[in-house]
Protein backbone atom coordinates (compact mmCIF):
# COMPACT_ATOMS: atom_id res chain seq x y z
CA UNK A 1 0.00 0.00 0.00
CA UNK A 2 1.25 3.61 -0.89
CA UNK A 3 1.65 5.97 2.10
CA UNK A 4 0.76 9.26 1.68
CA UNK A 5 2.81 12.18 3.60
CA UNK A 6 0.00 15.50 4.40
CA UNK A 7 1.30 17.72 1.68
CA UNK A 8 0.81 14.91 -1.03
CA UNK A 9 -2.61 14.35 0.55
CA UNK A 10 -3.50 17.78 0.33
CA UNK A 11 -2.40 18.43 -2.98
CA UNK A 12 -4.30 14.60 -4.20
CA UNK A 13 -7.91 16.51 -2.93
CA UNK A 14 -7.19 19.61 -5.37
CA UNK A 15 -5.96 17.47 -8.06
CA UNK A 16 -9.10 15.15 -7.56
CA UNK A 17 -10.98 19.21 -8.08
CA UNK A 18 -13.02 18.31 -4.34
CA UNK A 19 -14.60 21.34 -3.48
CA UNK A 20 -17.10 20.19 -0.92
CA UNK A 21 -16.85 17.37 1.11
CA UNK A 22 -21.13 16.72 0.81
CA UNK A 23 -20.70 16.14 -2.62
CA UNK A 24 -18.08 14.21 -2.67
CA UNK A 25 -19.22 11.25 -0.21
CA UNK A 26 -21.65 10.56 -2.65
CA UNK A 27 -25.34 11.20 -0.53
CA UNK A 28 -26.14 12.12 2.62
CA UNK A 29 -22.76 13.96 3.31
CA UNK A 30 -19.64 12.09 5.52
CA UNK A 31 -21.18 9.45 8.00
CA UNK A 32 -18.45 11.56 10.68
CA UNK A 33 -18.06 8.55 13.41
CA UNK A 34 -18.58 4.78 13.49
CA UNK A 35 -17.33 2.56 10.81
CA UNK A 36 -17.75 2.95 6.90
CA UNK A 37 -20.43 1.77 5.10
CA UNK A 38 -20.94 0.06 1.53
CA UNK A 39 -23.60 2.24 0.59
CA UNK A 40 -23.25 1.62 -3.72
CA UNK A 41 -23.89 -2.29 -3.58
CA UNK A 42 -21.04 -4.37 -5.04
CA UNK A 43 -20.34 -5.10 -8.81
CA UNK A 44 -18.17 -6.79 -11.68
CA UNK A 45 -17.24 -6.27 -14.92
CA UNK A 46 -15.09 -6.98 -17.66
CA UNK A 47 -14.54 -11.03 -17.04
CA UNK A 48 -12.14 -13.03 -19.16
CA UNK A 49 -11.23 -17.03 -19.04
CA UNK A 50 -9.23 -16.67 -15.67
CA UNK A 51 -9.98 -13.49 -14.02
CA UNK A 52 -12.84 -10.67 -13.47
CA UNK A 53 -12.91 -6.99 -12.09
CA UNK A 54 -14.35 -6.13 -9.04
CA UNK A 55 -16.17 -3.02 -7.81
CA UNK A 56 -17.47 -1.16 -4.60
CA UNK A 57 -17.58 2.14 -3.07
CA UNK A 58 -16.66 2.28 0.33
CA UNK A 59 -18.37 5.37 2.89
CA UNK A 60 -15.69 6.64 5.15
CA UNK A 61 -16.67 8.19 8.26
CA UNK A 62 -14.27 11.13 7.03
CA UNK A 63 -13.28 12.73 3.66
CA UNK A 64 -9.61 12.63 4.90
CA UNK A 65 -10.01 8.68 5.32
CA UNK A 66 -7.67 6.34 3.95
CA UNK A 67 -8.80 3.31 4.05
CA UNK A 68 -7.60 -0.01 3.77
CA UNK A 69 -9.84 -3.34 3.79
CA UNK A 70 -10.03 -6.94 2.25
CA UNK A 71 -11.64 -8.71 -0.46
CA UNK A 72 -12.35 -12.51 -1.23
CA UNK A 73 -13.78 -14.91 -3.96
CA UNK A 74 -15.16 -18.09 -3.40
CA UNK A 75 -16.85 -20.76 -5.07
CA UNK A 76 -20.00 -20.67 -2.99
CA UNK A 77 -22.68 -18.64 -2.17
CA UNK A 78 -21.65 -18.83 2.10
CA UNK A 79 -18.23 -18.09 1.19
CA UNK A 80 -16.32 -21.09 2.27
CA UNK A 81 -14.39 -22.11 0.16
CA UNK A 82 -12.56 -19.19 -0.71
CA UNK A 83 -9.94 -19.13 -3.37
CA UNK A 84 -8.73 -15.73 -3.53
CA UNK A 85 -8.48 -12.87 -0.95
CA UNK A 86 -6.07 -9.86 -0.95
CA UNK A 87 -6.06 -6.43 0.52
CA UNK A 88 -7.54 -2.99 -1.13
CA UNK A 89 -6.63 0.90 -0.09
CA UNK A 90 -8.58 3.60 -1.26
CA UNK A 91 -8.85 7.01 -0.21
CA UNK A 92 -10.65 10.44 -1.85
CA UNK A 93 -8.48 10.57 -4.84
CA UNK A 94 -10.77 7.82 -6.66
CA UNK A 95 -13.84 9.16 -4.82
CA UNK A 96 -13.00 5.82 -2.43
CA UNK A 97 -13.93 3.42 -4.91
CA UNK A 98 -12.63 0.02 -5.15
CA UNK A 99 -11.86 -2.19 -8.18
CA UNK A 100 -10.11 -5.49 -7.93
CA UNK A 101 -8.56 -7.65 -11.08
CA UNK A 102 -9.31 -10.86 -9.34
CA UNK A 103 -7.02 -13.39 -11.35
CA UNK A 104 -5.90 -17.26 -11.65
CA UNK A 105 -9.64 -18.24 -11.68
CA UNK A 106 -10.83 -21.55 -13.32
CA UNK A 107 -12.80 -20.44 -16.72
CA UNK A 108 -16.39 -20.55 -17.63
CA UNK A 109 -17.15 -20.64 -13.22
CA UNK A 110 -19.73 -18.68 -11.39
CA UNK A 111 -18.16 -17.14 -8.06
CA UNK A 112 -19.00 -15.03 -4.97
CA UNK A 113 -17.02 -12.34 -3.41
CA UNK A 114 -17.36 -9.27 -0.94
CA UNK A 115 -15.11 -6.66 0.72
CA UNK A 116 -14.49 -5.73 4.45
CA UNK A 117 -13.27 -2.64 5.81
CA UNK A 118 -12.41 -1.99 9.71
CA UNK A 119 -15.46 -3.86 10.58
CA UNK A 120 -17.95 -3.21 8.10
CA UNK A 121 -19.04 -6.03 5.26
CA UNK A 122 -20.44 -5.95 2.13
CA UNK A 123 -23.42 -7.63 0.34
CA UNK A 124 -22.14 -10.92 -1.75
CA UNK A 125 -21.80 -10.28 -5.50
CA UNK A 126 -22.04 -12.82 -7.82
CA UNK A 127 -19.84 -13.34 -11.07
CA UNK A 128 -18.76 -15.15 -13.78
CA UNK A 129 -15.59 -16.40 -15.89
CA UNK A 130 -15.82 -16.39 -19.92
CA UNK A 131 -15.68 -19.88 -21.16
CA UNK A 132 -12.48 -20.58 -23.09
CA UNK A 133 -12.46 -24.18 -24.44
CA UNK A 134 -15.73 -26.66 -25.75
CA UNK A 135 -17.83 -23.66 -25.20
CA UNK A 136 -21.50 -25.13 -26.79
CA UNK A 137 -23.58 -21.99 -25.60
CA UNK A 138 -23.90 -18.37 -24.15
CA UNK A 139 -26.44 -16.24 -22.77
CA UNK A 140 -26.65 -12.22 -22.30
CA UNK A 141 -28.15 -9.61 -21.87
CA UNK A 142 -28.02 -6.17 -23.18
CA UNK A 143 -29.06 -2.60 -22.12
CA UNK A 144 -28.77 0.69 -22.69
CA UNK A 145 -30.56 4.20 -21.58
CA UNK A 146 -31.09 4.57 -18.06
CA UNK A 147 -32.32 7.97 -17.02
CA UNK A 148 -32.83 7.65 -13.11
CA UNK A 149 -35.26 10.93 -12.96
CA UNK A 150 -37.38 9.30 -15.93
CA UNK A 151 -38.50 6.44 -14.26
CA UNK A 152 -37.89 2.84 -11.97
CA UNK A 153 -34.90 0.41 -13.25
CA UNK A 154 -37.73 -2.07 -13.97
CA UNK A 155 -35.61 -3.46 -16.14
CA UNK A 156 -32.59 -4.34 -14.36
CA UNK A 157 -34.67 -6.02 -11.84
CA UNK A 158 -35.95 -8.43 -14.24
CA UNK A 159 -32.01 -9.17 -15.73
CA UNK A 160 -31.44 -9.48 -12.15
CA UNK A 161 -33.97 -12.77 -11.86
CA UNK A 162 -32.41 -14.44 -14.86
CA UNK A 163 -29.81 -16.11 -12.95
CA UNK A 164 -29.01 -18.48 -16.24
CA UNK A 165 -27.11 -15.19 -17.78
CA UNK A 166 -23.03 -15.33 -18.28
CA UNK A 167 -23.05 -11.80 -18.75
CA UNK A 168 -24.60 -7.84 -19.44
CA UNK A 169 -23.98 -5.64 -21.78
CA UNK A 170 -24.57 -1.90 -21.41
CA UNK A 171 -24.42 -0.31 -24.52
CA UNK A 172 -24.06 3.54 -23.15
CA UNK A 173 -26.19 6.05 -21.33
CA UNK A 174 -25.76 4.65 -17.90
CA UNK A 175 -26.29 7.75 -16.68
CA UNK A 176 -27.49 11.62 -18.14
CA UNK A 177 -26.17 14.81 -17.10
CA UNK A 178 -29.18 16.92 -16.89
CA UNK A 179 -29.73 19.20 -14.09
CA UNK A 180 -32.81 18.87 -12.06
CA UNK A 181 -36.29 19.26 -13.87
CA UNK A 182 -34.67 18.33 -17.74
CA UNK A 183 -35.55 15.00 -19.24
CA UNK A 184 -37.89 14.33 -16.07
CA UNK A 185 -40.89 11.96 -15.77
CA UNK A 186 -43.76 14.50 -14.69
CA UNK A 187 -45.25 11.75 -12.37
CA UNK A 188 -41.86 11.12 -10.87
CA UNK A 189 -40.60 14.73 -10.13
CA UNK A 190 -40.23 15.11 -6.15
CA UNK A 191 -39.65 11.04 -6.08
CA UNK A 192 -36.62 10.65 -8.35
CA UNK A 193 -34.63 14.08 -8.12
CA UNK A 194 -31.17 14.08 -9.49
CA UNK A 195 -27.93 15.11 -7.69
CA UNK A 196 -26.74 17.45 -8.01
CA UNK A 197 -29.47 20.10 -9.08
CA UNK A 198 -27.00 21.15 -12.06
CA UNK A 199 -26.04 20.09 -15.29
CA UNK A 200 -22.94 17.86 -15.12
CA UNK A 201 -19.25 19.82 -15.42
CA UNK A 202 -17.07 19.28 -12.88
CA UNK A 203 -15.14 15.91 -11.59
CA UNK A 204 -17.50 16.00 -8.62
CA UNK A 205 -20.72 16.42 -10.50
CA UNK A 206 -20.21 13.36 -12.38
CA UNK A 207 -18.94 11.76 -9.23
CA UNK A 208 -21.87 12.65 -7.18
CA UNK A 209 -24.03 11.70 -10.41
CA UNK A 210 -22.58 8.24 -10.39
CA UNK A 211 -22.71 7.98 -6.93
CA UNK A 212 -26.65 8.51 -7.01
CA UNK A 213 -27.27 5.95 -9.69
CA UNK A 214 -25.44 3.29 -7.88
CA UNK A 215 -28.03 3.67 -4.48
CA UNK A 216 -30.59 2.49 -6.79
CA UNK A 217 -31.72 -0.93 -5.42
CA UNK A 218 -32.55 -2.87 -8.55
CA UNK A 219 -28.93 -1.07 -10.33
CA UNK A 220 -27.25 -2.71 -7.48
CA UNK A 221 -28.97 -6.48 -8.22
CA UNK A 222 -28.30 -6.68 -12.10
CA UNK A 223 -24.48 -5.79 -10.67
CA UNK A 224 -24.60 -7.73 -7.67
CA UNK A 225 -26.04 -10.86 -10.08
CA UNK A 226 -23.88 -10.47 -12.89
CA UNK A 227 -20.56 -9.31 -14.44
CA UNK A 228 -20.94 -6.47 -16.69
CA UNK A 229 -19.64 -5.20 -19.82
CA UNK A 230 -19.68 -1.62 -20.55
CA UNK A 231 -18.99 0.77 -22.98
CA UNK A 232 -20.34 4.58 -23.39
CA UNK A 233 -22.31 6.28 -25.09
CA UNK A 234 -23.24 10.08 -24.85
CA UNK A 235 -24.74 11.24 -21.76
CA UNK A 236 -22.47 9.83 -19.83
CA UNK A 237 -20.57 13.12 -21.06
CA UNK A 238 -22.77 15.45 -22.61
CA UNK A 239 -25.53 14.91 -24.96
CA UNK A 240 -24.81 14.24 -28.78
CA UNK A 241 -20.86 13.88 -27.86
CA UNK A 242 -18.34 13.45 -30.84
CA UNK A 243 -14.00 13.34 -30.36
CA UNK A 244 -14.37 17.74 -30.42
CA UNK A 245 -17.36 18.80 -28.43
CA UNK A 246 -21.11 18.08 -28.00
CA UNK A 247 -24.34 19.49 -28.40
CA UNK A 248 -24.60 19.92 -24.71
CA UNK A 249 -21.42 21.82 -24.05
CA UNK A 250 -20.65 25.47 -25.22
CA UNK A 251 -17.64 26.37 -24.72
CA UNK A 252 -17.74 30.17 -23.93
CA UNK A 253 -19.77 28.91 -20.74
CA UNK A 254 -18.85 25.69 -20.16
CA UNK A 255 -14.94 25.93 -20.39
CA UNK A 256 -12.96 23.65 -22.71
CA UNK A 257 -14.29 20.17 -23.82
CA UNK A 258 -11.62 18.14 -23.57
CA UNK A 259 -11.54 18.88 -19.85
CA UNK A 260 -15.25 18.02 -19.40
CA UNK A 261 -14.52 14.95 -21.28
CA UNK A 262 -11.19 14.05 -18.82
CA UNK A 263 -13.62 14.73 -15.99
CA UNK A 264 -17.00 12.28 -17.55
CA UNK A 265 -14.40 9.56 -18.19
CA UNK A 266 -12.73 9.98 -15.07
CA UNK A 267 -15.61 9.32 -12.87
CA UNK A 268 -16.96 6.68 -15.41
CA UNK A 269 -13.91 4.72 -14.88
CA UNK A 270 -13.72 4.91 -11.34
CA UNK A 271 -17.17 3.79 -10.77
CA UNK A 272 -18.18 1.49 -13.55
CA UNK A 273 -16.30 -1.94 -13.38
CA UNK A 274 -14.19 -1.75 -16.30
CA UNK A 275 -10.47 -2.41 -16.58
CA UNK A 276 -8.10 0.80 -16.05
CA UNK A 277 -6.18 0.34 -19.11
CA UNK A 278 -9.18 0.16 -21.55
CA UNK A 279 -9.80 3.77 -20.78
CA UNK A 280 -6.21 5.10 -21.18
CA UNK A 281 -6.19 7.64 -24.00
CA UNK A 282 -10.61 7.07 -24.24
CA UNK A 283 -9.81 3.91 -25.83
CA UNK A 284 -12.58 2.12 -24.28
CA UNK A 285 -13.10 -0.25 -27.49
CA UNK A 286 -11.80 -3.41 -26.96
CA UNK A 287 -12.81 -7.58 -27.63
CA UNK A 288 -13.54 -10.38 -25.71
CA UNK A 289 -12.96 -14.53 -26.82
CA UNK A 290 -15.24 -16.96 -25.41
CA UNK A 291 -14.04 -20.11 -26.90
CA UNK A 292 -14.68 -20.78 -30.39
CA UNK A 293 -18.05 -19.76 -30.30
CA UNK A 294 -18.54 -15.96 -29.97
CA UNK A 295 -16.21 -12.65 -30.52
CA UNK A 296 -17.60 -10.40 -28.91
CA UNK A 297 -15.98 -6.92 -30.42
CA UNK A 298 -17.29 -3.70 -28.08
CA UNK A 299 -16.79 -0.16 -29.77
CA UNK A 300 -16.82 3.81 -28.76
CA UNK A 301 -19.17 5.35 -31.81
CA UNK A 302 -18.89 8.78 -29.72
CA UNK A 303 -15.93 9.58 -27.67
CA UNK A 304 -12.74 8.40 -29.51
CA UNK A 305 -12.98 8.57 -33.58
CA UNK A 306 -16.52 10.53 -34.37
CA UNK A 307 -16.67 13.59 -36.48
CA UNK A 308 -19.23 15.99 -35.56
CA UNK A 309 -22.74 15.18 -36.99
CA UNK A 310 -24.12 16.70 -40.20
CA UNK A 311 -26.63 19.58 -39.46
CA UNK A 312 -30.20 19.89 -40.68
CA UNK A 313 -30.66 22.70 -42.52
CA UNK A 314 -33.46 25.18 -42.63
CA UNK A 315 -35.46 23.87 -40.01
CA UNK A 316 -36.16 20.48 -41.82
CA UNK A 317 -35.74 17.54 -39.68
CA UNK A 318 -34.13 15.21 -42.41
CA UNK A 319 -31.28 15.30 -44.91
CA UNK A 320 -31.09 13.74 -48.18
CA UNK A 321 -28.47 10.93 -47.92
CA UNK A 322 -26.71 12.44 -50.74
CA UNK A 323 -25.77 15.75 -48.78
CA UNK A 324 -22.07 16.73 -49.04
CA UNK A 325 -21.66 16.15 -45.48
CA UNK A 326 -22.81 12.75 -44.40
CA UNK A 327 -20.71 11.68 -47.77
CA UNK A 328 -17.68 13.02 -47.38
CA UNK A 329 -15.53 9.99 -46.94
CA UNK A 330 -12.85 11.81 -45.07
CA UNK A 331 -15.04 11.37 -42.17
CA UNK A 332 -15.30 8.93 -39.65
CA UNK A 333 -17.86 7.46 -36.90
CA UNK A 334 -15.31 5.36 -35.35
CA UNK A 335 -12.08 7.32 -36.25
CA UNK A 336 -9.74 5.47 -38.58
CA UNK A 337 -7.45 3.31 -36.64
CA UNK A 338 -10.71 2.35 -34.60
CA UNK A 339 -11.89 1.32 -38.10
CA UNK A 340 -9.11 -0.31 -38.84
CA UNK A 341 -9.03 -1.87 -35.65
CA UNK A 342 -12.45 -2.97 -36.30
CA UNK A 343 -11.81 -4.27 -39.56
CA UNK A 344 -8.40 -6.77 -38.19
CA UNK A 345 -10.53 -8.03 -35.31
CA UNK A 346 -13.05 -9.24 -37.48
CA UNK A 347 -10.81 -11.10 -39.84
CA UNK A 348 -8.89 -12.72 -37.19
CA UNK A 349 -12.40 -14.27 -35.76
CA UNK A 350 -12.83 -15.69 -38.88
CA UNK A 351 -9.41 -17.06 -39.33
CA UNK A 352 -9.75 -18.37 -35.80
CA UNK A 353 -12.39 -20.04 -36.96
CA UNK A 354 -14.94 -18.56 -34.04
CA UNK A 355 -18.49 -19.05 -35.02
CA UNK A 356 -20.48 -15.76 -34.24
CA UNK A 357 -18.39 -12.03 -34.42
CA UNK A 358 -21.21 -10.16 -31.96
CA UNK A 359 -20.58 -6.47 -32.22
CA UNK A 360 -21.50 -3.96 -29.32
CA UNK A 361 -22.15 -0.51 -29.72
CA UNK A 362 -24.00 2.39 -29.42
CA UNK A 363 -26.50 4.10 -32.45
CA UNK A 364 -28.61 2.34 -35.04
CA UNK A 365 -26.85 0.61 -38.13
CA UNK A 366 -29.46 0.08 -40.17
CA UNK A 367 -30.78 2.69 -42.44
CA UNK A 368 -33.76 4.62 -41.05
CA UNK A 369 -35.77 6.44 -44.60
CA UNK A 370 -38.82 7.76 -44.93
CA UNK A 371 -38.06 8.19 -49.29
CA UNK A 372 -36.51 4.74 -49.49
CA UNK A 373 -33.31 5.52 -48.62
CA UNK A 374 -33.38 9.06 -50.38
CA UNK A 375 -33.57 10.87 -46.78
CA UNK A 376 -31.58 10.20 -43.09
CA UNK A 377 -34.03 11.26 -40.19
CA UNK A 378 -30.97 10.91 -37.80
CA UNK A 379 -27.76 12.31 -38.92
CA UNK A 380 -25.95 11.09 -35.17
CA UNK A 381 -26.70 7.52 -35.99
CA UNK A 382 -24.59 5.66 -38.74
CA UNK A 383 -27.13 6.87 -41.26
CA UNK A 384 -25.03 10.47 -40.94
CA UNK A 385 -21.63 8.37 -41.50
CA UNK A 386 -22.47 6.38 -44.57
CA UNK A 387 -19.21 5.97 -45.49
CA UNK A 388 -17.92 4.72 -42.63
CA UNK A 389 -20.78 2.01 -42.83
CA UNK A 390 -19.96 0.63 -46.32
CA UNK A 391 -16.33 0.54 -45.76
CA UNK A 392 -17.44 -1.85 -42.62
CA UNK A 393 -20.29 -3.95 -45.19
CA UNK A 394 -17.03 -3.71 -47.51
CA UNK A 395 -14.66 -5.17 -45.39
CA UNK A 396 -17.55 -7.99 -44.44
CA UNK A 397 -18.47 -9.16 -48.07
CA UNK A 398 -14.98 -8.85 -49.45
CA UNK A 399 -13.54 -11.29 -46.93
CA UNK A 400 -16.66 -13.31 -46.50
CA UNK A 401 -17.25 -12.93 -43.29
CA UNK A 402 -20.88 -13.55 -41.88
CA UNK A 403 -22.02 -14.75 -39.10
CA UNK A 404 -22.10 -10.67 -37.86
CA UNK A 405 -24.72 -9.57 -34.84
CA UNK A 406 -25.00 -6.05 -34.02
CA UNK A 407 -26.20 -5.05 -30.41
CA UNK A 408 -27.37 -1.60 -30.53
CA UNK A 409 -28.63 0.88 -28.17
CA UNK A 410 -29.04 4.53 -27.79
CA UNK A 411 -32.86 5.06 -29.45
CA UNK A 412 -35.12 4.28 -26.55
CA UNK A 413 -37.27 2.02 -28.97
CA UNK A 414 -36.98 -1.53 -30.23
CA UNK A 415 -35.57 -2.82 -33.32
CA UNK A 416 -34.87 -6.54 -35.17
CA UNK A 417 -33.38 -5.63 -38.44
CA UNK A 418 -31.41 -7.13 -41.77
CA UNK A 419 -28.39 -4.72 -42.65
CA UNK A 420 -27.80 -4.18 -46.22
CA UNK A 421 -26.08 -1.30 -48.23
CA UNK A 422 -29.40 -0.72 -49.88
CA UNK A 423 -32.32 -2.78 -48.48
CA UNK A 424 -34.80 -1.06 -50.81
CA UNK A 425 -32.89 -1.94 -53.43
CA UNK A 426 -34.70 -5.21 -53.87
CA UNK A 427 -34.20 -8.06 -55.75
CA UNK A 428 -30.37 -6.85 -56.38
CA UNK A 429 -29.06 -5.31 -53.59
CA UNK A 430 -31.30 -7.14 -50.83
CA UNK A 431 -33.33 -10.38 -50.68
CA UNK A 432 -35.41 -11.22 -47.81
CA UNK A 433 -36.17 -14.50 -49.26
CA UNK A 434 -32.99 -15.54 -50.30
CA UNK A 435 -30.82 -13.58 -47.89
CA UNK A 436 -28.62 -12.31 -50.38
CA UNK A 437 -26.99 -8.55 -49.72
CA UNK A 438 -27.13 -9.36 -46.34
CA UNK A 439 -23.83 -8.28 -44.26
CA UNK A 440 -25.48 -9.26 -40.59
CA UNK A 441 -28.43 -8.77 -38.25
CA UNK A 442 -28.78 -5.95 -35.44
CA UNK A 443 -30.72 -6.04 -32.80
CA UNK A 444 -31.37 -2.97 -30.88
CA UNK A 445 -32.46 -2.50 -27.39
CA UNK A 446 -35.53 -0.71 -25.78
CA UNK A 447 -34.57 1.73 -22.70
CA UNK A 448 -34.23 0.78 -19.57
CA UNK A 449 -36.25 4.06 -18.66
CA UNK A 450 -35.73 6.90 -20.78
CA UNK A 451 -38.91 8.26 -22.91
CA UNK A 452 -39.58 6.98 -26.18
CA UNK A 453 -39.26 8.84 -29.48
CA UNK A 454 -41.86 11.17 -30.63
CA UNK A 455 -44.84 9.34 -32.79
CA UNK A 456 -45.46 11.07 -36.35
CA UNK A 457 -47.66 14.03 -35.70
CA UNK A 458 -51.45 12.56 -35.90
CA UNK A 459 -50.48 8.92 -35.26
CA UNK A 460 -49.57 6.42 -32.52
CA UNK A 461 -46.70 5.40 -31.23
CA UNK A 462 -47.82 1.77 -32.74
CA UNK A 463 -49.20 3.59 -35.75
CA UNK A 464 -45.80 5.16 -36.43
CA UNK A 465 -44.21 1.72 -36.33
CA UNK A 466 -46.04 -0.25 -38.21
CA UNK A 467 -45.57 2.96 -40.77
CA UNK A 468 -42.41 2.51 -40.45
CA UNK A 469 -42.12 -1.12 -41.58
CA UNK A 470 -44.45 -0.82 -44.35
CA UNK A 471 -41.83 1.29 -45.95
CA UNK A 472 -38.51 -0.42 -44.39
CA UNK A 473 -38.30 -4.74 -45.62
CA UNK A 474 -35.09 -4.82 -43.75
CA UNK A 475 -36.75 -4.02 -40.03
CA UNK A 476 -38.79 -7.25 -38.82
CA UNK A 477 -39.82 -5.52 -35.55
CA UNK A 478 -40.47 -2.25 -34.53
CA UNK A 479 -41.58 -0.49 -31.16
CA UNK A 480 -41.66 2.95 -30.43
CA UNK A 481 -43.59 2.41 -27.04
CA UNK A 482 -42.04 0.27 -24.53
CA UNK A 483 -38.79 -0.04 -22.18
CA UNK A 484 -36.73 -3.29 -21.36
CA UNK A 485 -33.83 -5.24 -22.60
CA UNK A 486 -32.84 -7.34 -24.89
CA UNK A 487 -31.92 -11.47 -24.22
CA UNK A 488 -29.59 -13.14 -27.30
CA UNK A 489 -29.44 -17.13 -26.88
CA UNK A 490 -26.37 -18.03 -28.29
CA UNK A 491 -25.14 -21.86 -29.75
CA UNK A 492 -23.41 -23.41 -32.91
CA UNK A 493 -26.40 -23.13 -34.82
CA UNK A 494 -28.13 -19.49 -34.12
CA UNK A 495 -28.49 -16.25 -32.73
CA UNK A 496 -31.67 -15.83 -30.83
CA UNK A 497 -32.82 -12.13 -29.52
CA UNK A 498 -35.19 -11.42 -27.72
CA UNK A 499 -37.35 -8.37 -26.73
CA UNK A 500 -38.89 -8.10 -22.90
CA UNK A 501 -40.65 -5.33 -22.26
CA UNK A 502 -41.18 -3.75 -18.91
CA UNK A 503 -45.04 -2.96 -17.93
CA UNK A 504 -44.37 0.21 -16.44
CA UNK A 505 -41.42 2.39 -15.39
CA UNK A 506 -43.83 4.64 -13.15
CA UNK A 507 -44.11 2.51 -10.89
CA UNK A 508 -41.95 -0.23 -9.22
CA UNK A 509 -43.59 -3.42 -11.44
CA UNK A 510 -42.95 -6.86 -11.57
CA UNK A 511 -44.05 -7.39 -14.88
CA UNK A 512 -42.28 -7.90 -18.23
CA UNK A 513 -43.64 -9.81 -21.87
CA UNK A 514 -41.84 -11.08 -24.44
CA UNK A 515 -42.36 -8.52 -27.46
CA UNK A 516 -40.59 -10.01 -29.94
CA UNK A 517 -38.22 -13.17 -30.86
CA UNK A 518 -36.33 -13.52 -34.19
CA UNK A 519 -33.24 -15.89 -34.96
CA UNK A 520 -30.22 -15.78 -37.17
CA UNK A 521 -29.07 -19.09 -38.47
CA UNK A 522 -25.66 -20.01 -38.67
CA UNK A 523 -24.64 -19.04 -42.52
CA UNK A 524 -27.99 -17.95 -43.38
CA UNK A 525 -27.42 -14.01 -42.62
CA UNK A 526 -30.68 -12.56 -41.95
CA UNK A 527 -33.75 -12.66 -39.35
CA UNK A 528 -36.40 -15.47 -38.79
CA UNK A 529 -39.42 -15.18 -36.50
CA UNK A 530 -38.63 -17.18 -33.61
CA UNK A 531 -41.18 -19.93 -32.44
CA UNK A 532 -41.21 -18.18 -28.87
CA UNK A 533 -38.75 -17.93 -26.24
CA UNK A 534 -35.51 -20.13 -25.81
CA UNK A 535 -35.61 -22.35 -22.76
CA UNK A 536 -33.66 -21.03 -19.66
CA UNK A 537 -30.43 -22.84 -19.26
CA UNK A 538 -29.00 -24.76 -16.17
CA UNK A 539 -27.86 -22.24 -13.79
CA UNK A 540 -25.94 -21.38 -10.85
CA UNK A 541 -26.99 -20.85 -7.10
CA UNK A 542 -27.44 -16.63 -7.23
CA UNK A 543 -25.87 -14.41 -5.20
CA UNK A 544 -27.63 -14.94 -1.28
CA UNK A 545 -29.74 -12.09 -0.12
CA UNK A 546 -28.31 -8.91 0.86
CA UNK A 547 -28.59 -8.78 4.84
CA UNK A 548 -27.83 -4.99 6.46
Amino acid sequence: MNQFTRRQFVAALAAAGVSSPALASGLGGWPGRGRPQFLHGVASGDPLHDRVILWTRVTPPRPTDILVGRWTIAKDPAMRRSVGRGWFATDITRDFTVKVDARHLEPGCSYYYRFECEGARSCVGRTRTLPRDGVKALRLAFVSCSNYPYGYFNAYRRIAERADLDVVLHLGDYLYEYELGNYVNPLLVGVRDVQPTTELLTLTDYRLRHAQYKTDPDLQEAHRQHPFICVWDDHESANDAYKDGAENHDPATEGQWTARKRQAVRAYNEWIPIRDATVLDDRIFRTFRIGDLVDLIMLDTRLYGRDQQAAFKGGVPELPTDDEVITDPNRSLLGFDQEAWLYQRLSTSKTRGATWRVIGQQVMMAQLSTAAGANTLNPDQWDGYGPSRQRLYDHLTGNGIDNVVVTTGDIHSSWCNDLSSNPWDIPASYNPSTRQGIVGVEFVSPAVSSPPPPPVPGLTPAQTAGLIQSISPHMKYVDLEKRGYVLLDIDRERVQGEVYHVGTVDALDGSESLAAAFANVSGDNGLQPASGASPARQAPDPAPLCRD
